[in-house]
């Protein structure tokens, strides 16, 4: 059986699948040279290679600035110390949940919406019974 190649996975509405060699170094000396895989609904001349880079750049740098940054910082994600992947996964769910509601109501604070959450037990159970 052969490994699986990124473009023998049919995705829905894929036209271009890139291939990006990076090079990242996670301890001192030892260099990481795995390849990243992106796929697009675009037609792959719609940029040059250098502009597909800069939007996946981008995109990913919005990610850890809108989600990761937030979690960990705010929401202190980073700190979890529990090794149960199904308590790290609940806990990755409420804080998603957090950020989604956080987005609903407009509040330009996160500490101070999280804060006012947890002091109002009517509120956070509101809002776990939402339907989306």
């Amino acid at each position: 059986m052969r490994p699986v190649e990124p473009l023998d996975v049919h995705f829905p509405h894929v036209q271009t699948v890139i291939r990006v060699r990076r090079e990242s170094t996670a301890f001192k000396d030892a260099k990481d040279r795995l390849p990243g895989y992106y796929v697009s609904s675009l037609p792959a001349d719609r940029f040059t290679p250098a502009q597909w880079l800069q939007h996946i750049r981008g995109h990913w740098g919005g990610i850890e600035i809108r989600n990761h940054w937030r979690k960990d910082a705010c929401l202190r994600e980073d700190k979890t110390r529990s090794r149960n992947p199904n308590t790290v996964a609940a806990l990755a769910m409420l804080r998603n949940c957090l950020l989604l509601f956080l987005s609903e109501e407009q509040v330009p604070n996160l500490n101070a919406f999280t804060e006012a959450t947890a002091a109002d037990s009517d509120r956070a159970l509101d809002m776990l019974m939402r339907e989306f």
